[in-house]
Parts: structure tokens; sequence; C-alpha cells
């Protein structure tokens, strides 16, 4: 017998056959124009803004901004994955994840570790001095903390409304 024909004959006998053929991810060209998208596209730009505002200073000789730079850099990395699964519809090719649920939980997470960051450090920037050059970083960030909040206490609120309508409907 020809060795290639063993090879063929072992190889088809032996391992399981797969599907070579490949699939592409679809990009959503309206999810950057919807509300949920809106929302996620703010938080990203408002968290940039926060954690770069208190990066560019040296926060580290204060231990409260450094939990803002851990909270904002976090939530900042966790919202691009989140926006980039969304934007690529990712989520609709693993079912197996409660999608409505996961976004739910990190939008309210999200919501209540801004809130209290945002608080940090505005009573951080508050007993500053106000003469300092880093006072005006400083307080924008907690201008834009406070944004992120609200950003991210919408996306509760819009993921809360889908959870809800998914619950009801089973």
């Amino acid at each position: 017998m020809d060795r290639t024909a063993v090879v063929m004959n072992s190889r088809d006998s032996s391992l399981p056959q797969f599907n070579t053929s490949t699939s592409t991810l679809a990009f959503d060209q309206h999810f950057t124009t919807n509300t949920t998208g809106i929302l996620l596209l703010a938080e990203i730009l408002s968290g940039m803004l926060v954690w770069i505002l208190v990066g560019g200073t040296d926060y580290f000789h204060l231990s409260a901004l450094s939990w803002v730079m851990f909270v904002a850099i976090l939530l900042w990395i966790l919202t691009i994955c989140l926006f980039i699964i969304y934007l690529t519809r990712a989520h609709s090719r693993i079912p197996q994840i409660s999608w409505t649920t996961v976004s739910l939980c990190f939008n309210c997470s999200a919501a209540v570790l801004y809130l209290v960051t945002a608080v940090i450090e505005a009573v951080t920037v508050n007993q500053a001095i106000r003469g300092r050059h880093n006072y005006n970083c400083w307080a924008a960030s907690a201008f834009f903390a406070f944004l992120a909040t609200l950003c991210y206490a919408g996306s509760s609120y819009l993921s809360y409304c889908v959870w809800k309508t998914k619950e009801e409907e089973q």
C-alpha cells in the first residue's frame, strides 16, 4: 500500500474532522449611534481623561489618588473590551454567556466604584493646597470622574431595562 494512502486512511479514521471554514466577526456600523454605544464612548472618553489628568501629576504622593488611578485604568480597559465585544457583535457568537446580566453587573459595579472614586478625589482635591500646580488637573479629573459616574449610571439603567425585558420573556 502506498505510504500517502496509509497516512490519509489513518488521518481519516483516528482524528475528528473539523470544519476548516473561517468566520469573521461582524461589524455593527450603527452601534455607535444608539444610546448604549454613545454612553460607552462617553465612558471611555471621560475615564481616559480621569487617568490622564491624574497620571500627568505627582499623584503618588497622595495614596487616595493612587486608588483613583487604579479604578480609572481598570474600568477604562474593561469598558474598551466591552465596547469591542458589542461593536464586533462577538456577544452574539458566545450565547453561553448572559450578556445582559454581565452588562448589568459591570455597569452597576462601575457606577458605584466611580462614585466612590469621584468623592474620594473631590475630598482629596479640596484638601490640597489651592495654589499648587497640580490642583487644576486634579479638580478637572474629579469633574470627569463624576461625569463617568453619570455615564455608568445611565448604562446601568439601560442594562436594567434590557435585563428586565429578557426576564419577563422567559
